[in-house]
């Protein structure tokens, strides 16, 4: 097994390796053979922090969500290799049929299916995919507090919580003696830097919360797969991506990604990832791969070390 760098979870005991794997591909992307090689391999290279969610891949056509959970599941049960990866899901994410949100109920149900398709008694991380402000944060904590007691959840964190709620959320914990979020999963890269830079950041700096943040390739913008509008067709979301990146900063970005990744034999995915996991704060950007090449790609990008000199060049660059 390969040694990459490890960090704390937050405040728990849970160590983690600086990326995270983005379980939305399985059942999506990469069919069930194809997962059960990456999972296995993602093992073997030592990035065994599997990020997924109840409703992975509901978007995609035929399917109605659960689709990663229960490949990763018949990949447990056929490797029997539960104890050497570190499992986080979501609930409150649409699953149809009112089956959303926050509530006590709502989460019950979703855990107990969750741990069904994952054939697991226990996750190690538990988010709240996003805030639900239909269900008092109170009633939300005290139901991951119960299921931390019962042994369901090592930890719980939040995705997509603004910074107020946030805080509130951590006050209402601290105040009522219950199990507090430990981790942040925002959206965060090069390009989108602004909404996690403002309040979030100093919210999660403050708290140790740790950070997990996905779309940390923008897309797949920050590979310098899409220079110029007709890569849009390189992909089904290329259209989206070109509309939304490729404009001056943005080849500004990719420029100077271009310029450091020539200077360490790199490519541009290394190299923007290698800046957030230098980042203070960010604990284990989430990152996605659909082969064994790409992956062998992700386990050099956690072990790239960027100058200050090449940080801060980044920074200036992708500076709005």
């Amino acid at each position: 097994m390969s040694k990459l760098e490890h960090r704390q979870l937050g405040r728990t005991d849970i160590q983690v390796p600086v990326l995270t794997f983005g379980g939305n591909v399985f059942g999506w992307t990469v069919d069930q053979n194809a997962s059960f090689t990456l999972l296995d391999a993602l093992v073997e290279k030592g990035l065994y922090f599997i990020d997924t969610a109840d409703c992975y891949s509901r978007w995609a056509e035929g399917n109605q969500g659960g689709e990663s959970e229960t490949i990763i599941g018949n990949w447990l049960k056929k490797s029997g290799k539960r104890d050497k990866i570190i499992l986080a899901t979501k609930v409150g994410m649409d699953m149809g049929e009112g089956r959303t949100g926050l509530s006590r109920q709502h989460i019950r149900r979703s855990i107990d299916d969750s741990l069904c398709r994952l054939q697991t008694d226990y996750v190690d991380l538990y988010q709240a995919h996003r805030d639900d402000r239909d269900a008092p944060l109170q009633e939300t904590l005290e139901t991951f507090d119960a299921l931390i007691k019962e042994g369901k959840v090592r930890a719980i964190g939040a995705s997509n919580y603004g910074a107020e709620r946030l805080s509130e959320a951590l006050k209402v914990s601290a105040d009522h003696g219950l199990a507090r979020y430990e981790t942040l999963q925002p959206e965060y890269n090069l390009y989108d830097r602004k909404d996690y830079e403002g309040g979030l950041e100093n919210v999660a700096k403050n708290n140790g919360l740790a950070v997990i943040n996905y779309y940390s390739l923008a897309s797949g913008f920050l590979s310098g797969k899409y220079r110029k509008p007709e890569d849009a067709s390189k992909s089904k979301r290329g259209q989206g991506v070109v509309e939304k990146y490729l404009n001056p900063r943005g080849l500004r970005i990719i420029e100077a990604l271009d310029e450091i990744a020539k200077a360490h034999s790199a490519s541009a995915t290394q190299v923007a990832l290698a800046w957030q996991i230098a980042r203070p704060g960010i604990t284990a950007p989430i990152v996605s791969a659909t082969s064994l090449s790409q992956l062998d790609e992700l386990v050099k990008a956690a072990a790239l070390k960027l100058s200050p000199a090449e940080i801060e060049t980044l920074a200036q660059a992708s500076a709005w």
